[in-house]
């Protein structure tokens, strides 16, 4: 084989040991002769990444490798080249190469450490079972991954709601405060464990809702709250939303735009609801209101 051992893999030069790793297997799955029976080009493929990847995959062979040490092949470049890849530690396929499995320096090559779950288990009834793996591993079985829609009042109050994930009725606790993008783990209500091994889990994305007034920041609400000229002026007490209710709030006499009045309590877990009030001018002409603005004196309210 003379070719660039990264290409093989399809990553950079500059890759890390995860990201090889991870290119590894990937086509590692799709290659698998297993997999791809009667497909000759695969089995030569999946030797070719096996091949770089015991290279690639190993610290002190890819220096040697990227220094130019050694080839593609595993075998010494230079000075020492045609005496045998004795110093290369690589050892190449020997027989049938998916029969007796891959051999590595280490004398056996792990594949439950790259796969990170058993993926021949479904070959575990063939005779000689490939790469030494052992067909009775428990292995824990696999997540689910859900994405829930949630109205704003049940992410900010706290609520339980029943959903359907692969064929069962799931309770699910939505805590107080929940924001979009958070994730809930439940945990053994996944895919069932394969030889006895845990049960895998069911992570739900929650997706909250926006409000036609509340939003949150922290555990406080916010809310815009408008008021007219003549309730700024003079004063009030208006009827206002909270996310348990409707309460009672106190406008005082002469209040600005931009001014805040706090709620105390009535946010999440002890939060505030923080009110900013926004004078509203009416839309409709106004004489009375014209006559009072004009027999007012004039008052100079900017410093700039």
């Amino acid at each position: 084989m003379n070719k660039d051992l990264y290409q093989v893999l399809g990553v950079n030069k500059n890759a890390s040991e995860a990201e090889i790793k991870s290119a590894y297997r990937k086509l590692a799955r799709q290659y698998h002769p297993d997999l791809n029976k009667d497909n000759k080009d695969a089995a030569e493929k999946f030797k070719e990444i096996s091949c770089a990847y015991d290279i690639l995959g190993d610290k002190e062979k890819r220096r040697k490798y990227d220094n130019n040490e050694i080839d593609c092949d595993g075998k010494p470049t230079g000075f020492g080249a045609g005496f045998g890849n004795g110093n290369s530690g690589f050892h190449s396929y020997s027989g049938n190469p998916f029969g007796g499995g891959f051999q590595s320096s280490n004398g056996g090559f792990d594949f439950s450490s790259l796969f990170g779950e058993d993926i021949f288990s479904s070959f575990a009834g063939q005779q000689g079972f490939p790469f030494g793996q052992n067909p009775r591993r428990a292995t824990k079985g696999r997540d689910i991954n859900y994405t829930m829609r949630v109205d704003f009042l049940a992410a900010a109050r706290g609520e339980e709601k029943n959903v359907s994930i692969n064929g069962k009725n799931i309770n699910v606790k939505i805590p107080a405060g929940t924001i979009s993008g958070q994730t809930l783990r439940l945990k053994g209500l996944g895919e069932a464990g394969i030889n006895g091994g845990q049960n895998g889990d069911v992570l739900i994305t929650l997706n909250v809702d926006q409000h036609p007034y509340f939003s949150l920041s922290d555990r406080n609400i916010l809310l815009d709250l408008p008021i007219t000229l003549k309730e700024a002026v003079l004063g009030a007490k208006v009827t206002v939303p909270t996310i348990n209710g409707k309460v009672a709030v106190n406008i005082p006499p002469y209040a600005s735009s931009g001014e805040k009045l706090r709620l105390k309590g009535k946010g999440i877990k002890g939060g505030d609801q923080i009110m900013t009030l926004k004078i509203i001018m009416p839309k409709t002409k106004n004489e009375n209101l014209e006559k009072a603005m004009l027999a007012m004196p004039d008052e100079n309210i900017r410093t700039f």
